[in-house]
């Protein structure tokens, strides 16, 4: 089992943060990367009750910070979050494209469970409003394989459009079906986020002002309002171009700092890549290695699918959060989407609750920022601090993350039990 607890975390309000005057050509940024990135991780060591000198070491989960903010380079930055104190201190930056921010947690894991670092800050931020439509598009692709992908035009929506297509020819699903099926999951991330203050389409935001909350309500759109993004993927199943930051303060679950009540244990991981190229996997109506890191995951956390509480997918797109929670074992293969349908999953579901932040569909997908994020708000509702919805069936003790990035490339779970 881990060696490794969760003390402090922060969460920033996720937007597009920029001002965009189209006749004029310009763009304004109303809260730099720099600002994000500082905002999280002040706001952490400040939950965990520290001096920003006990910090060891500092990690930054960022995607593209190059191609999105012109910022290379981006773990020096951490410094900035307390320069008389975290200058001269150690600072790495991850990127595992959305996986970019649990990847960073787990490498300073690593180095807590080590012993060569005692606390350890995680930041993911992300900040990909300042450029246009096409310049997001093409900052994700590549994160794709581009020898076959990316240079031949494949898209983000594109990619998990072949997930989309292989898991309903697999197993019989019929077109209507399937559009019923991820207008359901839209829709419950939409109700989830009305709940989360710091959600990019929250309440008021578009979602709530179309009355987008049951999949009647999204699939009676006309189709200039939800139109065709990669078939069979509508706008309404893609995620949020979004500008964020969390951070999370970490130490050895065996020190004075992990007794505190506000602790939460990291008590397993799994981490999983599959072949970067759709053309070289095995099958595309299932998520092989994400299932590969639950085993390892729940193995080490000594628990089963029936222990858990609380989960936060990865729902870049809607089909992929029919494939987590498949991947999970709260459906059987093939049957998510069914159960959704059923009215399972959301916060009065008896067993597990999904995405209670909103998910990425709501909550917002800054890429880099987003598993750090996810472990934050799970780390948030176990200690009864909840920001968002919060579970019908009284408080959860097991949660679990799973992030992926790219194409559900790596493929990164996390289990937190609140002792």
């Amino acid at each position: 089992m881990s060696k490794v607890s969760i003390v402090g975390g922060y969460n920033t309000a996720f937007g597009s943060f920029v001002k965009k005057d189209k006749e004029k050509g310009t763009v304004t940024d109303l809260k730099s990367i720099y600002d994000l990135l500082t905002e999280a991780g002040k706001g952490a060591i400040a939950d965990a009750g520290i001096e920003a000198s006990d910090v060891d070491a500092v990690w930054v989960g960022s995607c593209a910070p190059g191609m999105f903010a012109n910022q290379e380079h981006l773990g020096a930055v951490g410094v900035e979050i307390a320069p008389e104190a975290l200058r001269l201190k150690p600072m790495n930056r991850v990127e595992c494209a959305c996986a970019s921010g649990s990847v960073a947690l787990f490498n300073a894991m690593y180095a807590v469970e080590s012993g060569r670092i005692n606390v350890a800050l995680v930041v993911g931020v992300e900040k990909m409003n300042l450029l246009d439509t096409k310049g997001v598009t093409h900052a994700l692709a590549t994160c794709s394989y581009w020898p076959e992908e990316g240079a031949f035009g494949m898209t983000f929506p594109g990619l998990f459009a072949e997930y989309a297509k292989g898991y309903s020819a697999h197993y019989g699903i019929d077109k209507d079906t399937l559009a019923r099926m991820l207008a359901t999951v839209s829709a419950m991330n939409y109700r989830n986020a009305l709940e989360n203050p710091l959600a990019h389409f929250g309440k008021g935001g578009p979602a709530d002002r179309l009355g987008l909350m049951t999949a009647d309500a999204i699939l009676n759109l006309p189709p200039e309002k939800n139109p065709i993004i990669a078939e069979p993927l509508r706008l309404h199943d893609c995620s949020l171009v979004t500008d964020g930051a969390a951070a999370l303060v970490i130490t050895r679950s065996d020190s004075t700092l992990a007794k505190s009540k506000r602790s939460v244990k990291i008590a397993g991981i799994g981490h999983a890549n599959e072949r970067l190229s759709l053309s070289a996997r095995p099958n595309m109506y299932e998520l092989m290695a994400g299932k590969v890191a639950v085993r390892e995951a729940f193995g080490e956390a000594g628990i089963t699918i029936k222990d858990v509480d609380l989960a936060e997918v990865h729902d870049c797109f809607t089909i992929n959060q029919l494939l987590c929670t498949e991947a999970l074992g709260l459906s059987a293969d093939g049957r998510a989407g069914y159960d959704y349908m059923d009215g399972r999953f959301d916060q009065d579901d008896p067993q597990c609750s999904v995405n209670l932040s909103g998910g990425l569909k709501a909550k917002g997908h800054p890429v880099g920022a987003t598993g750090v994020s996810m472990n934050v708000l799970l780390y948030k509702q176990l200690i009864g601090e909840p920001i968002g919805a919060v579970p019908k069936k009284g408080k959860p003790s097991v949660g679990v993350v799973l992030n992926v990035g790219g194409s559900s490339v790596t493929n990164c779970v996390s289990v937190l039990v609140k002792e």
